[in-house]
């Protein structure tokens, strides 16, 4: 090993001006770390006035994405396709919810949405349909057979 380390020159290839830049001080320090960059592809921005240390708001974003991955899996698992896990996302249930839940849930949610039920406000329909759109979807799903 200390042959090769006594052979090795990192600085081998690179021009005058490129190896006076790659010894200074600030070398490196041009980038933002992928941890510390806004787009860090985890979730948000984490609200950095909300920790006293910046590896709380990394590890609070890894834990948020570390949580949202195994429940990703696990509705994979459950036998559920994307548009019907989106219909269970749009309905409020989860993944072990069973066709009993399912129209006690849908139920609940016409009530709280639908026109006839809250002195004829009409401000939630879009809101109504998609729970409408998702319950016909969820009803048919091989998962609640």
């Amino acid at each position: 090993m200390r042959q090769f380390n006594s052979g090795y020159d990192y600085f081998d290839g690179m021009s005058s001006e490129e190896i006076f830049h790659a010894q200074s001080p600030l070398h490196g320090w041009a980038e933002t770390t992928r941890a510390f960059r806004p787009d860090a592809g985890v979730d948000d921005v984490p609200r950095w006035a909300d920790f006293s240390d910046p590896l709380e708001a990394i590890s609070a974003r890894a834990r948020a994405h570390v949580r949202e991955r195994r429940e990703q899996m696990r509705a994979q698992a459950s036998g559920f396709t994307p548009d019907e896990q989106r219909a269970l996302t749009a309905l409020g249930l989860d993944v072990d919810a069973d066709r009993k839940g399912l129209r006690r849930r849908y139920t609940e949610l016409v009530r709280r949405f639908h026109p006839d039920h809250n002195g004829g406000d009409r401000s939630h329909e879009t809101r109504l349909q998609q729970v409408v759109d998702a319950y016909q979807l969820l009803r048919r799903a091989t998962a609640f057979a």
